[in-house]
């Protein structure tokens, strides 16, 4: 225990981010005491809470047709309604996630006990809310150093898209998906830089291989259309690593492998269910027609202009840095931004659903790359001006949030 605790595991860097960690998590409590007030039960969570106790009861397969749903009462979304009452977006995992900390429940979901199994519906995706922080912040600390690290962490812990998906503040829980995109990206780049090692490489990473399949599992189980991470891992690995061509398409081979069976196993092992839902599933999500309509960047803007205008700023600033500074354009910075353009045309190509899943999975990697700039700008001759103004930003964007979560539930 005293080697765990010892100055090099746990020191001041880890100490900050988990006091930043610690407000992040007290505004979502303040956020999701505000959506358990007594009021009308939404109908989306209660379906997607009952999919998921009865397949942990033995009752059905979450996301399929099945006689328990008919005898629940509850009338199924519209996009499962359209897909013969098939989930064409999710996996079982994404149902068994939201259902997990109710299966002790013994009360009823109506309005008058909101308050207590509200809370507990919510509990996963603070968690994994947490757990994507604090990877972004050790993602981002070994890419830039401890600067970059507080950065990203505090940008993160004060954005509002993020604290209103870790509460599902009126929007569907997507951090689960989140937390797996961001960790197979970069997952994936570890694990390429690993290639170089004189070892048996294949079995030299067993960990990070279970640990990009768990990603890859956790990401396209809670959204299909998260299957564009495969290819756009592999990318990755064969630019950062050339000469390595068959050991990198083992290892990926081998981590699609596990998460096929972690996914196969969220339907738990019904072949016949898994099938189902594999052929009912939208692994594409896009209408191309919306890449002619104007309105679907409108709307990415849009979303991306909830961010407080502090952020703004330093999102600006970094981009005009990279574009004017060529010590900004490595692979450390151009990853996060090539992931961000990726996933915001993929938003912008679909309207609806997933496409605001789309632009959530987007933000951390905005971040990492903003702290990346930012670090850069740190180590340059006008280092005692860019710390200053990071600092005021970093504070104008804390303050603002916490302004704008004071406000929420007042009339």
């Amino acid at each position: 225990m005293s080697k765990f605790f010892s100055r090099e595991r746990v020191g001041r860097p880890q100490l900050i981010a988990g006091s930043l960690l610690l407000l992040f998590i007290a505004q979502c409590a303040w956020l999701i005491s505000r959506g358990t007030q007594p009021l009308e039960v939404d109908t989306t969570e209660l379906f997607r809470v009952q999919e998921g106790l009865s397949q942990w009861n033995g009752e059905a397969i979450a996301g399929i047709p099945s006689a328990a749903r008919e005898e629940t009462g509850i009338s199924v979304p519209p996009s499962l309604a359209q897909n013969q009452d098939y989930d064409p977006h999710h996996s079982p995992l994404w149902y068994l996630i939201a259902s997990a900390p109710l299966l002790k429940w013994g009360g009823s979901f109506h309005a008058n006990t909101l308050p207590y199994w509200g809370w507990l519906a919510r509990v996963p995706y603070v968690l994994f809310g947490v757990l994507l922080g604090a990877s972004l912040w050790y993602v981002s600390r070994r890419l830039y150093g401890n600067a970059g690290g507080y950065i990203a962490l505090g940008l993160y812990c004060f954005s509002p898209g993020i604290i209103r998906s870790s509460s599902v503040w009126f929007v569907q829980p997507e951090m689960s998906a989140a937390w797996g995109a961001f960790g197979a990206i970069f997952t994936a780049i570890a694990v390429a830089h690993t290639l170089y090692a004189p070892r048996e490489v294949v079995l030299w990473n067993w960990r990070r291989i279970l640990l990009l399949g768990l990603s890859l599992a956790m990401a396209i189980g809670s959204q299909f259309s998260l299957i564009v991470l495969v290819p756009l891992a592999l990318g990755f690995m064969l630019y950062l690593a050339p000469m390595r061509t068959r050991a990198t398409f083992a290892i990926c081979g081998a981590a699609c492998l596990a998460a096929l069976a972690l996914l196969y196993g969220s339907y738990f092992f019904h072949p016949g269910a898994f099938w189902s839902g594999i052929r009912h599933a939208d692994f594409a999500g896009i209408s191309w027609r919306a890449f002619l309509m104007p309105r679907a960047y409108l709307r990415v803007l849009q979303e991306l202009a909830r961010s407080s205008p502090a952020f703004w700023v330093m999102l600006l600033a970094a981009l005009a840095c990279y574009v004017a500074w060529s010590r900004t354009r490595y692979f450390g910075n151009t990853a996060p931004l090539l992931v961000v353009g990726l996933f915001l045309l993929l938003g912008a190509g679909s309207p609806h659903y997933p496409g605001l899943g789309f632009l959530l999975m987007a933000i951390p990697f905005l971040y990492v790359f903003v702290a990346g700039v930012a670090a850069d700008l740190l180590e340059s001759k006008q280092r005692s001006l860019t710390e200053c103004a990071i600092w005021g930003l970093l504070i104008a964007n804390a303050l603002w949030n916490v302004a704008v979560l004071a406000r929420v539930g007042q009339s």
